[in-house]
């Protein structure tokens, strides 16, 4: 029985595409398949989920889009790190370390007192 999916939360779906094109220009497809392969398949991304943040990371200028030619010869759109999106990149990094160092020093902490 193949294991379930983990719903991703909004920021953290935007840290994990900034990652994904932060080597190059990748295409959407692409960038569902590192993102599912980055996670040992624990996190699948659908198209009415990437998309739509594509299009928002593309609206803050966090990433550039431009239409080439997939390996398939194919029409698909690459999608580019841009220097504001590589300068959040780091913040969010630097930020869903905190947060989920912080999620597992509360998970580990003894229970409270009665």
């Amino acid at each position: 029985m193949p294991a379930p999916t983990i719903d991703v939360l909004r920021g953290t779906l935007d840290l994990l595409i900034l990652r994904a094109v932060s080597w190059g220009p990748t295409h959407g497809y692409a960038i569902a398949r590192w993102i599912e392969q980055a996670t040992d398949d624990v996190l699948r991304i659908e198209e009415g989920t990437l998309y739509p943040a594509l299009h928002r990371l593309e609206n803050r200028e966090w990433i550039a889009a431009e239409w080439g030619t997939s390996e398939n010869n194919r029409r698909a759109k690459y999608y580019t790190l841009t220097a504001k999106g590589r300068a959040q990149l780091r913040v969010e990094t630097q930020n869903w370390t905190r947060y989920s160092s912080a999620v597992f020093a509360a998970l580990k902490a003894p229970a409270q007192p009665a």
